[in-house]
């Protein structure tokens, strides 16, 4: 059974920012879309959140960068068929997300969820 994808309001109003600061940004999100509708659980778990929040790490091809220099998707596998895009970020231009706003996301998406 296919895994749901889906997202916060706050990840798609940062995705639209950076894929007008960096063409090709979406089809590196819908790579990792396709990876988690597949049931992967690509990128590193966040410890200390108290929820199952991952950091995937993708490469900015717009900047030529690589994947140290690319974008941050932090997402929730909620249950293990959905999946909840949080928020993304450019690594470049913002440090680490708090462990309190992590927090807050994942609760958004609880609700969300409900």
């Amino acid at each position: 059974m296919p895994t749901l994808v889906r997202d916060l309001p706050i990840f798609k109003k940062r995705l639209g920012r950076l894929e007008r600061k960096y063409p090709k940004t979406i089809d590196e999100v819908e790579r990792l879309i396709t990876r988690l509708a597949q049931g992967e659980n690509p990128g590193d778990r966040i410890p200390g959140v108290g929820y199952t929040v991952f950091k995937a790490r993708l490469p900015n091809r717009a900047a030529q960068r690589g994947k140290s220099g690319g974008f941050r998707v932090i997402y929730y596998a909620q249950i293990d068929d959905a999946v909840t895009l949080l928020t993304i970020y450019s690594k470049t231009e913002d440090s680490d997300i708090s462990l309190r706003e992590l927090q807050q996301l994942a609760r958004e998406a609880d609700e969300a969820a409900r």
